[in-house]
């Protein structure tokens, strides 16, 4: 968590001198929505679009929901696509329909994790809208997944999904700069659903309408040898330090996953998206005599240096049937039209 991040969640003093800056920030938001949106589904739209994103910086799991959509959809015979900005990744391509052989410096890391995870097309691009066209273009499908873009306002959407920290929450509940808020907290009355990311019993007060994901944390799984070990207990029989890397929005999760663990954690945190080097183990001084830990989407971008003991957290999303029955019902309507 960086400074500002610490400011916004303890409601700094100092932030005050940022409201005006806020209230403008507030103020185009809202234009933005009003100007750029469709009035209607374009006829290039030939399938439905569930956008799911959230409407604060950093990691809220929005990523490991779409994988969890995008496998419970095939499992009832639906076919998704995805499509996605590509964070991390850069190419004069776009839009660049990713593949096992694509780089991750070209796709992004989130692009190709999520390829791997479902075997849905997946095409990137900054314009979302040029996204969907590429992939309905090529790819026969029944329902396109768009990895964040709450925000993209040019992407007509048939099912927008917010997912929220249920840790974090809002924050100050102010928006940028002053606060970690994309859009006002009001924005969440007009999407169709709102999931916390949280234990199934947490109590949601402040989202009386929500619903929860909860990351359940199943393998430790080797980078160069595929070896599961299973998460629960003592996973490891060397030495007593593990070394958890991460280069995601909210590390913090990931960290107190670890911390359950018999072991002392050692943590090493780089920007969100960051490309590992090799080097960057050695910069950091991280021993790799003993286990080293990190997200699987971390683990994608560091598979072609990876040492024997480099392994990566496996989680398993679990949904309450309360929002996956809706869900398919409304999608199986919009299907029809």
């Amino acid at each position: 968590m960086n400074f500002l991040e610490r400011a916004w969640l303890k409601q700094a003093p100092w932030l005050h001198a940022l409201w005006p800056l806020a209230w403008i920030f507030q103020v185009l938001s809202r234009y933005r929505q009003k100007m750029q949106r469709p009035a209607s589904r374009p006829e290039s739209h030939t399938v439905p679009v569930i956008v799911i994103g959230n409407i604060s910086v950093g990691g809220t799991g929005k990523t490991p929901l779409l994988m969890a959509l995008a496998n419970h959809f095939l499992e009832q015979g639906i076919r998704p696509g995805i499509i996605s900005r590509g964070y991390g990744g850069s190419t004069p391509d776009y839009p660049l329909a990713v593949t096992t052989a694509t780089a991750v410096d070209i796709c992004g890391d989130e692009a190709l994790l999520m390829l791997q995870r479902t075997g849905c097309p997946v095409v990137v691009d900054p314009d979302r809208e040029s996204a969907l066209r590429r992939l309905l273009e090529n790819e026969s499908v029944d329902v396109i997944l768009s990895d964040d873009g709450l925000q993209h306002y040019r992407l007509h959407r048939d099912i927008e999904i917010a997912v929220v920290d249920g840790q974090r929450l809002f924050g100050n509940h102010l928006c940028l700069p002053a606060g970690p808020l994309r859009e006002p907290v009001s924005r969440l009355r007009s999407v169709d659903y709102i999931v916390v990311n949280a234990e199934a019993n947490t109590e949601l007060a402040e989202l009386e309408s929500a619903t929860t994901m909860e990351l359940i944390p199943r393998f430790l799984i080797n980078l160069g040898n595929g070896e599961k070990r299973p998460f629960a207990g003592a996973p490891f029989s060397m030495g007593n330090k593990i070394q958890a890397v991460s280069a995601i929005g909210n590390p913090e999760r990931f960290y107190q996953l670890l911390n359950t663990l018999p072991y002392q954690l050692e943590k090493f945190s780089f920007r969100d998206h960051h490309l590992f080097s090799e080097s960057d183990f050695e910069d950091q001084g991280i021993d790799m005599q003993q286990p080293v830990v990190m997200t699987e989407k971390d683990a994608v971008k560091c598979r072609q240096f990876a040492m024997p003991n480099f392994w990566y957290l496996s989680v398993d999303v679990k949904l309450q049937q309360e929002f996956l029955g809706p869900l398919l019902e409304q999608l199986e309507k919009l299907r029809k039209h």
